[in-house]
């Protein structure tokens, strides 16, 4: 240790740790009433696997949803593996938790955007809260809508 304590990667891994919980009981148990979640992941993040093709169609980031077609959604500590359907045909995805860009589960209104710097292991700001708009993607693949922040000290 340095003499300092590190914060903001310490939320970022606790944010993380929280990701990793619900895909694991959402992999035993499937998704809780109408809640349905969108990923985003960096496709060139050491440990990624997906389809060269789809990889070339996305080589910097890509936007998933887990909802009503998803197959085999397998959760360990550093990644989760799933079979998501492009264009029809089914293909398998590993995603490590450190290459994960965005959480979004719209039922709740409940979103996260990690910092890429701190994701990869390196000093950066870690965001209780997406910083921009946490809604489902566009057309563009983008988030937007709504800024959900974290503001510990808030009562409701």
């Amino acid at each position: 240790m340095d003499g300092t304590i590190d914060y903001q990667q310490r939320v970022q891994e606790a944010l993380r740790g929280l990701v990793v919980r619900l895909l694991a009981e959402v992999a035993e148990e499937g998704l809780p009433g109408d809640h349905y979640f969108y990923l985003s992941f960096r496709t060139g993040h050491p440990g990624v696997s997906m389809p060269a093709w789809l990889r070339q169609l996305h080589p910097e980031e890509l936007n998933i949803v887990l909802q009503h077609q998803y197959w085999d959604l397998e959760v360990d500590d550093e990644a989760f593996s799933v079979t998501l359907s492009f264009d029809g045909a089914r293909q398998h995805l590993t995603v490590p938790f450190a290459a994960l860009t965005a959480f979004l589960d719209p039922v709740a209104s409940f979103g996260l955007r990690f910092d890429g710097a701190a994701a990869a292991g390196q000093p950066g700001e870690a965001q209780g809260a997406p910083p921009e708009p946490a809604a489902p993607p566009g057309p563009g693949g983008e988030l937007g809508g709504q800024v959900v922040r974290f503001d510990p000290t808030r009562k409701r």
